[in-house]
């Protein structure tokens, strides 16, 4: 039973192991800098915001509600990630950036870390005007109150790039247990956040799938005349 297990953990996560391991041990905190500027920046702002002073600033550069101005929520959602939600414990926050936003920066690369988790919450933030305009009567509507909610947080973007880390990583297991647990999340309580969660998730299987398209289609493409893999047909 014991080797059972064994061999299914290095095979769902030996490899992504592997990869956190080799960039954590020669170089230590060094190997994500973009991380722990996104731990400090979201502790800066649980900070400022509830101070007295703090509360609106924040507010305006990034709260994001769906009633306000497209253009407006389009500009503060880059922010609105790094804002913790007020009625959430921020240490949950810090650590959903630390463990996840750490392990998509070594195994994925800063920018494309940034750039899976502003599409995460970007479609979360986009999905909570779908779903108003939708209406409660729909199984992906939302009431009309929802448009006044704050919507913010990394939860999005952690959810996404869990997805999308474990697709790149063959953890099949993982990824289908993030995907089953946000299904479940919306079931057992289905507010805002949860529907976004599954927003954020549908995003990123698009950007998968068109990726592995891609993929596939690179691999399936032959040599063209002019490339050095280019050899002419053999003649008998």
């Amino acid at each position: 039973m014991s080797g059972s297990i064994t061999r299914f953990a290095r095979r769902e996560w030996g490899p992504l192991f592997g990869t956190v391991r080799a960039g954590l041990v020669p170089r230590g905190w060094r190997a994500v800098p973009m991380t722990l500027t996104a731990v400090c920046l979201t502790a800066l702002f649980q900070l400022v915001q509830n101070q007295d002073w703090g509360y609106q600033p924040v507010q305006n550069i990034g709260s994001v509600r769906a009633e306000d101005p497209l253009w407006a929520s389009l500009l503060r959602t880059p922010l609105s990630l790094f804002v913790p939600a007020l009625d959430l414990p921020v240490w949950g926050a810090l650590a959903q950036v630390l463990l996840v936003f750490g392990i998509a920066e070594i195994c994925l690369g800063r920018w494309r870390t940034l750039g899976v988790a502003y599409l995460a919450t970007l479609c979360g933030t986009l999905y909570a005007r779908v779903g108003i305009a939708l209406g409660p009567g729909t199984p992906f509507g939302l009431p009309a109150s929802d448009a006044q909610v704050v919507d913010t947080g990394p939860s999005a973007a952690v959810v996404g790039l869990a997805v999308y880390v474990c697709w790149r990583y063959r953890a099949w297991w993982t990824g289908g247990a993030v995907v089953l647990a946000m299904v479940v999340e919306v079931i057992v309580k289905p507010n805002l956040a949860g529907k976004e969660h599954l927003a954020a998730i549908a995003g990123v299987l698009v950007l998968i799938a068109v990726q592995a398209w891609r993929e596939r289609d690179q691999e399936g493409a032959e040599p063209r005349p002019g490339t050095r893999s280019w050899k002419p047909p053999i003649r008998s």
